[in-house]
């Protein structure tokens, strides 16, 4: 006789104890850039000389404010150095603590809807480990580009910039091959309409109005019902409703989880909240697809 399983959901947790953010010390390199002598010879020497030259040509005041106008450009360029590395001193900080390897720009493949947007995809940042309690996986700083012309014929590119977890989820392929938790958008009134284009996915309604009022959750066409009610329990519709990261939103395409939020998050809080919430929802399809199918 099998043993009863809860239907409790309780999501991993991370320990803090990370530098707060990016920014933390910016301030520090800044001002260890602008005592250095050599950045002064730097900023200085074309600053006297181009400003001398204008000067002769054009008056003292106009060179006057060009050499400050170069001396501001410099300091500008002294600071972008400075949060530059004060970002690359928080990631080496994060992923050592977090016991995660750092890597540069590359680019994730194309597994989920998500990560195939664009006409250019790539990751700024990765962090690769075991992102959450028994999850391994990577968090990513990511970013996909639009390319488009204006009416002027010029060349613009749009860039959508995500912070977002990846893991595998293999277990729970035969059970559930396609699912996307989207945050709400649009009109509900359009919604049936929309849906009439729908291909190969359908939209799912579950018991749960705070659920129904920030996600829109779509599975493939041939998915059943049981299984996926019995994944959306209380306790996880609780936590997705109240304890997810704001925008949170996630997609499962043959065993690859992504889970993302807008925008890059370059602070301790943020990481460790995306990090827990795409290990809970691993955990979360885990734990269903080792379950029993009920008979």
């Amino acid at each position: 006789m099998s043993q009863p399983v809860t239907d409790e959901f309780t999501p991993p947790v991370i320990d803090a104890g990370v530098p707060a953010d990016a920014n933390a010390l910016r301030g520090h390199h800044f001002k260890r850039l602008l005592g250095l002598q050599k950045t002064w010879w730097l900023i200085g020497v074309p600053a006297v000389v181009i400003g001398g030259f204008v000067a002769s040509a054009a008056g003292v005041v106009v060179g006057l404010i060009v050499a400050l106008a170069i001396v501001a450009v410099g300091v500008g360029v002294v600071f972008a150095l400075a949060d530059s590395k004060a970002a690359d001193d928080f990631f080496d900080v994060y992923a050592t603590n977090r016991g995660l390897e750092l890597g540069g720009k590359t680019r994730l493949g194309a597994a989920t809807p998500l990560l195939r947007k664009g006409d250019d995809q790539y990751a700024k940042r990765t962090l690769s480990g075991e992102i959450a309690p028994g999850c391994a996986g990577l968090l990513a700083i990511y970013t996909y580009e639009e390319q488009s012309t204006d009416s002027n014929g010029n060349r613009q590119t749009s860039y959508h910039e995500y912070t977002l977890g990846m893991t595998d989820v293999p277990e729970c392929v035969a059970d559930l091959p396609e699912l996307y938790c989207q945050k709400r958008s649009g009109l509900r009134s359009l919604e049936k309409f929309e849906d009439v284009f729908r291909r190969s996915k359908r939209r799912v309604t579950l018991e749960s109005q705070a659920l129904g009022d920030r996600y829109e959750i779509f599975v493939r066409k041939d998915q059943d019902d049981v299984w996926l009610r019995r994944l959306f329990s209380p306790s996880f519709i609780v936590w997705l409703t109240e304890a997810a990261p704001d925008k949170f939103a996630f997609e499962l395409v043959a065993g690859t989880l992504v889970a993302y939020v807008p925008k890059h998050k370059e602070d301790a809080a943020a990481l460790d909240a995306i990090a827990t919430a795409t290990g809970a929802v691993a955990q979360r399809l885990r734990e269903k697809s080792s379950e029993p199918t009920p008979r």
